[in-house]
């Protein structure tokens, strides 16, 4: 999702994504000077040819490397299982739908996904995507309506556009997770799980007591395919421990 106080995806996803792990990283790609181009943007396109993830995304038909991300944090936690009811917020491109997926066994009937984003997604099978705000007033009533009643996960990949200014920046994001957070609160049946984005900053800690009053466990987990120099981070709370008005399953 992004921009206008909404939130855009950290995205990722494709198919097959099994046991993760770095692999080889190639010889790295000089980018040549180009008038067109800016310090900024010259700087990032060298990062994006020489990121090994990048190119094992578009090698294993992944929409983006943090595809991977996903994966890992699974590998690692174990919280995606068979059949499951999952909302992903913020999913553009749709790599993390496809990635859940996968795991849940929806191609084979198993299980539901509904994504949302602001941004356009490309079909992902299966999977129900509405193209909308996540912070618009209609959004949780219109995801709680396709997902059937309690979910056993949400995931939130959101992130607030940069202003450039990190306190700032910070405060978006804390925004967005604790507006995820209190949707998770609504939807969740007992039991389940939240993960959600964060960057490391004092600001969370609020978040993360609240979520150790409502989920058995909060850990925080930061996967190989973050990008070394990033402040990124995820916090995953399992065991949710219920609330009054959940919606009964349909």
């Amino acid at each position: 999702m992004s921009g206008k106080g909404g939130s855009r995806s950290g995205g990722g996803g494709g198919s097959g994504a099994g046991r993760t792990g770095a692999g080889a990283r190639d010889l790295k790609v000089e980018v040549k000077r180009s008038r067109k181009l800016s310090h900024s943007s010259q700087l990032w396109l060298r990062r994006q040819l020489n990121d090994p993830y990048v190119k094992r995304a578009k090698e294993a038909g992944y929409r983006s490397r943090a595809a991977f991300k996903l994966a890992e944090m699974d590998d690692r936690a174990k919280f995606l299982k068979q059949g499951q009811k999952l909302i992903d917020l913020g999913c553009a491109p749709g790599g993390w739908c496809q990635v859940a997926a996968e795991r849940i066994g929806l191609k084979a009937g198993k299980g539901r996904i509904v994504g949302i984003d602001l941004l356009p997604v490309d079909p992902v099978p299966g999977v129900e995507i509405i193209e909308l705000d996540f912070m618009d007033e209609s959004a949780p009533g219109r995801l709680t309506e396709l997902i059937g009643g309690r979910a056993d996960g949400v995931m939130s990949d959101m992130a607030a556009n940069t202003t450039g200014h990190r306190k700032t920046d910070h405060l978006k994001i804390i925004g967005l997770a604790e507006a995820a957070l209190e949707f998770a609160r609504d939807v969740l049946a007992p039991g389940g799980f939240f993960l959600c984005k964060l960057f490391q900053g004092g600001e969370a800690g609020a978040l993360i007591t609240e979520l150790k009053r409502d989920f058995a466990l909060v850990r925080h987990l930061k996967p190989a395919a973050s990008r070394a120099d990033s402040s990124e981070m995820y916090v995953l709370a399992t065991g949710f421990r219920g609330a009054a008005g959940t919606p009964e399953a349909g």
